[in-house]
């Protein structure tokens, strides 16, 4: 009676399929978390806008209508592994991405807005990060020109749901 050890050239073609079809299957979110990750370790550049800007709305109720009013340097000067410039637009932050950005988000645009409540200046200025809504009882000023994928914002850059 002989007996047989290891696997037949078929058991391993079945086990290869599937471990082939689960790797199909966690490539794209794992694609669409690398670039989140990029997106959220690039935000902190924007930190050097946020302030300036603030401060305008506390002393003067407006906001700077672009990087020379807020005393910034000009948007393609303002720049990391990520980000191609930065730009101050009637106080909104637009950040384009390139340098080496993935590909996916290379030349698109994430935009910080801020809010405010109008009557009340001592109110700090909160940021809402793209498609976002604004927090209740605040005004959001400035354009949103956010044209990154929403599978590939942070989640708390997202629109809501409905």
């Amino acid at each position: 009676m002989a007996s047989q050890h290891g696997f037949s050239l078929m058991e391993m073609a079945v086990v290869m399929a599937i471990i082939g079809i689960l790797a199909l299957l966690a490539v794209p979110s794992y694609q669409d978390r690398l670039v989140r990750d990029q997106i959220i370790s690039a935000m902190p550049l924007a930190d050097i806008a946020k302030t300036p800007i603030a401060l305008s709305w506390a002393t003067l109720q407006s906001f700077p209508a672009d990087n020379s009013s807020a005393g910034l340097p000009p948007a393609e000067k303002i720049v990391n592994n990520f980000i191609s410039s930065v730009l101050v637009q009637t106080g909104a932050i637009h950040i384009t991405f390139g340098n080496s950005a993935n590909g996916i988000i290379k030349g698109k645009i994430l935009t910080l807005r801020p809010a405010v409540v109008v009557d009340a200046q001592v109110v700090p200025v909160a940021w809402v990060c793209g498609d976002a809504a604004g927090p209740g009882q605040m005004t959001v000023k400035g354009e949103n020109k956010t044209n990154i994928p929403a599978n590939y914002l942070p989640y708390n850059c997202r629109a809501p749901s409905p």
